[in-house]
């Protein structure tokens, strides 16, 4: 009697052992499960993100591409790319959990059988811990590995969404360009101004060198034609060619003066139709901001 009790404590105990081991099974692979759901709510939250940064980026690149900014562009497009690598890293891990979590499963399902068996107990209970310990750190080093390299790389787009110009700094890049356009437009005219004075001196110089050497030449040779009929006619005929030189130079600076009244009378008539659009700018900006002063006198009014 004595030594059937002891055989049915022992089968009582280790029946209590099985269950036990069968209780621990089910709390890890509760565990389990509740590492892989938070795997999955943690893939989700970045794929989340990720569209977000996408849309992000995708607001960014039509801003910048209405701004025609190609570099802004090319860097856009870049990160573009690295989002796609990105993404094909993020299936790879995917994938690789799904593979562990499918080999864990295997594993569990052969220790519960041969817990059902009720082959080596403790040895069972020892080499699932181990495995399980081995399990459980390699996904820690997995989840410290992704997330250290997810990390890096959005630490790596937000340098790089960075360097991206923003609006305001567009804005103030364009007040810049706009500002140094306006320098080189009023340095040019200046510079223009300053080649059309020389070249007036240069050709007044011209004309007074060759008025004062005609001047020499008709003194020198003046007596001497005097004297004679033919010397005469001769003078005379110089003296006709020169007039007739002076009247073509004369013609031809004319005509330069008409073309230079003609662009100055256009330039009077746009500058009379700038006044009167800046007039009417003013006339409707006052107005506007009557209204407006109006409009929140009716809104206070309304409030009250």
């Amino acid at each position: 009697m004595q030594g059937a009790r002891q055989d049915e404590v022992a089968c009582n105990e280790h029946s209590i052992k099985e269950e036990v081991s069968l209780h621990r099974l089910e709390e890890e692979w509760n565990h389990l499960e509740n590492s892989v759901k938070l795997l999955n709510a943690n893939l989700e939250e970045q794929n989340e993100r990720k569209v977000k940064v996408l849309n992000e980026m995708q607001e960014l690149q039509d801003r910048i591409s209405e701004e025609g900014a190609n570099t802004g562009m090319q860097r856009l497009l870049s990160l573009l790319k690295s989002l796609k690598a990105q993404e094909r890293q993020e299936s790879d891990i995917k994938a690789c959990h799904e593979e562990k979590r499918s080999q864990l499963k295997a594993e569990i399902v052969d220790l519960e059988e041969k817990v059902a068996r009720g082959n080596g107990g403790g040895d069972i209970t020892n080499g699932f811990d181990k495995s399980l310990h081995n399990s459980l750190e390699e996904l820690n080093t997995a989840k410290k590995r992704e997330l250290t390299g997810r990390l890096r790389a959005i630490l790596l787009l937000k340098r790089q969404l960075d360097d991206v110009p923003a609006q305001t700094e567009l804005i103030q890049y364009e007040r810049r360009f706009s500002e140094l356009y306006v320098h080189i437009q009023e340095k040019l005219r200046r510079t223009r101004k300053l080649y059309g004075t020389y070249n007036a001196l240069v050709e007044i110089k011209e004309l007074m060198l060759k008025e004062t050497s005609l001047l020499n030449s008709i003194n020198s040779q003046f007596q001497d034609a005097i004297t004679s009929t033919a010397g005469r006619l001769k003078l005379i005929d110089s003296m006709k060619g020169i007039i007739k030189g002076a009247q073509q130079k004369l013609e031809k600076v004319q005509l330069g003066l008409q073309a230079e009244q003609k662009v100055c009378d256009a330039l009077k008539e746009r500058h009379a139709a700038a006044i009167a659009e800046q007039r009417h700018c003013y006339s409707l900006l006052k107005a506007f901001q009557e209204e407006c002063t109006k409009n929140e006198r009716l809104r206070r009014q309304t409030s009250m």
